[in-house]
C-alpha cells in the first residue's frame, strides 16, 4: 500500500475533527496537525477544495464552510447521534 498524500492526510484530519467535535479545524490547526508551516497549511486546504471533494470554504475566506457530509455552519439538517446534536448536514 502506498503512503497517503498530504491531501489524503488533510482530508482525514478534517473529517476526524468534524466527527469528534462537530466543528472544522482552522487551517492553522490543520498545518500543526500535518507538521506544515501555516502558509503550507492554507495552501493544502485550498488544494484539497480544488481537488474536487464535495466541500468548500466560506466565500473570500480561508475557513471551512462545508465538508461533506457535514456543514460547519448551522443548517436545517441537524444530525443527532446518541442524543447529541453537534453536527449539521450539507
Amino acid at each position: 500500500m502506498s503512503n497517503p498524500t498530504i491531501l489524503d492526510q488533510a482530508f482525514h484530519t478534517i473529517m476526524k475533527r468534524m466527527v469528534k467535535t462537530g466543528q472544522a479545524p482552522f487551517y492553522t490547526e490543520l498545518a500543526s496537525e500535518l507538521g506544515l508551516s501555516v502558509e503550507e497549511g492554507k495552501k493544502t486546504l485550498h488544494d484539497l477544495f480544488t481537488s474536487g471533494i464535495p466541500g468548500w470554504p466560506y466565500p473570500r475566506t480561508d475557513l471551512i464552510a462545508s465538508f461533506a457530509p457535514f456543514n460547519n455552519l448551522p443548517t436545517q439538517y441537524r444530525i443527532t447521534i446518541e442524543g447529541q446534536q453537534k453536527w449539521f448536514g450539507q
